[in-house]
């Protein structure tokens, strides 16, 4: 009997470890998965755009930028809940998103301008300026405040502007 006890415990222990250690492994998973996902909108983006598939790109980066606004929230929601190390990877994974969701609109305005599309191009610059507002993301809006100051070079001012 007593064998049989000792035997239950130790096997019982043994899953439970077992549990505990995936669980840890399937924490990191998400994370990986998360980043393997926002990478593969990103390549993404760039094949869209490569094909001229314009309308495709912008919903990819719209995805990048919907995952950016799910990991804020978790990390404002959920961030006294999970362990530190949890909270800094989910937001070093939000920064990494919205300043690759920037650079993907500046690249879009970039790619207009090569099109001679001069408005399409300046209201992509423009919504880098206008989204991109917190003080760590200052380096994508002087990005494109240079970039649609470029614009006014090669195509002159725009309909809108009071120069």
């Amino acid at each position: 009997m007593k064998t049989s006890t000792h035997l239950f415990f130790y096997r019982t222990t043994g899953a439970i470890s077992l549990f505990v250690l995936l669980l840890s492994g399937c924490a990191t998973d998400t994370y990986q998965r998360r980043a393997d996902v926002m990478k593969d909108h990103v390549e993404t983006f760039y094949t869209h755009l490569k094909a001229n598939r314009v309308a495709a790109a912008v919903h990819e980066n719209e995805q990048i930028e919907a995952m950016a606004d799910q990991m804020a929230d978790t990390v404002r929601k959920q961030g006294h809940q999970l362990g530190m190390s949890q909270v800094e990877r989910e937001f070093a994974l939000m920064k990494t998103a919205r300043g690759t969701a920037a650079q993907n609109w500046i690249a879009l305005g970039q790619y207009f301008a090569i099109k001679q599309q001069p408005e399409k191009a300046r209201a992509s610059y423009q919504r880098v300026v206008d989204t991109y507002t917190d003080p760590t993301e200052r380096t994508y809006r002087e990005q494109a405040a240079r970039a649609l100051n470029d614009l006014e070079i090669l195509s002159g001012p725009s309909p809108n502007s009071t120069h």
